[in-house]
């Protein structure tokens, strides 16, 4: 089974409101502010410009750290649950580090930039052939003090127990003795569990934009968990990391 390509039984008929959705006014006024906090993307600190991504959107951020990587002479593998686009712009609000994301999301609106921007490395998911090159470019990318990003479920879900946590990428943490970050994600509306974020199935980026643009308190949590030692082997290094991201996940519910 090739690990970058995974199929999730979510769909778009997952997502839902869970609160009335806001006026057209704020919607609009929404659009604008984003459209204004994208043209001003640029290299460097990325921080205040994904902020100002959630900012624009009226998006809450509420994260237990400021930081993801761990200090220490290599960089960290970061490993998270992957439900939304704003799983990506939350991290960089948070810790902008590096990402390993498939090569459509270069030319996604608002996500491709700051993908860009903040050094991704972009693979083809469909290519098994290109699987032993990425793994030995992310581990030499640890092992250079380099922090990346990568989402082992292989796809988005809506919610609930989510995927299994794909292997290869962990046997590069082994590879570069570097620590592993695992990082849940969780989505609500109103205090209660919500999908409208949700980027599954068939979806296309500016259908899911336009959602989020129109949600009522949406909120994201995103909780770090102690980072795990690079030992054992990769297939025990990514249980444990799923255990760990699973022990806080909330279940959504449409």
């Amino acid at each position: 089974m090739n690990p970058w390509d995974v199929t999730s039984p979510c769909t778009p008929r997952c997502v839902t409101h869970r609160l009335p959705e806001v006026s057209t006014l704020l919607t609009v006024r929404r659009w604008l502010a984003l459209g204004s906090v994208l043209a001003g993307v640029r290299r460097g600190n990325l921080r205040p410009h994904a902020r100002g991504v959630l900012d624009a959107l009226g998006i809450t951020l509420e994260a237990n750290t400021d930081l993801l990587r761990v200090p220490g002479g290599t960089g960290t593998l970061i490993v998270a649950n992957h439900v939304s686009w704003l799983d990506i712009v939350a991290i960089l609000a948070v810790d902008p580090v590096g990402f390993l994301a498939k090569r459509e999301v270069r030319s996604w609106p608002v996500i491709g930039s700051l993908a860009q921007a903040c050094g991704t490395r972009f693979i083809a998911r469909r290519e098994l052939r290109e699987l032993p090159a990425v793994v030995d470019g992310l581990a030499d990318a640890l092992r250079h003090g380099e922090s990346v990003v990568v989402f082992p479920e292989g796809t988005t879900w809506c919610g609930g127990p989510g995927g299994t946590f794909r292997r290869a990428a962990f046997q590069a943490a082994l590879d570069a003795g570097a620590p592993v970050r695992p990082v849940t994600f969780a989505y609500s509306q109103g205090g209660q569990p919500s999908t409208v974020a949700a980027f599954v199935g068939d979806d296309a980026l500016l259908p899911s934009l336009s959602r989020v643009a129109r949600a009522r308190d949406l909120r994201i949590g995103l909780t770090a968990h102690p980072p795990l030692d690079p030992v054992g082997d990769r297939r025990e290094l990514a249980a444990r990391a799923q255990d760990a991201v699973r022990h806080t996940r909330i279940p959504a519910h449409a």
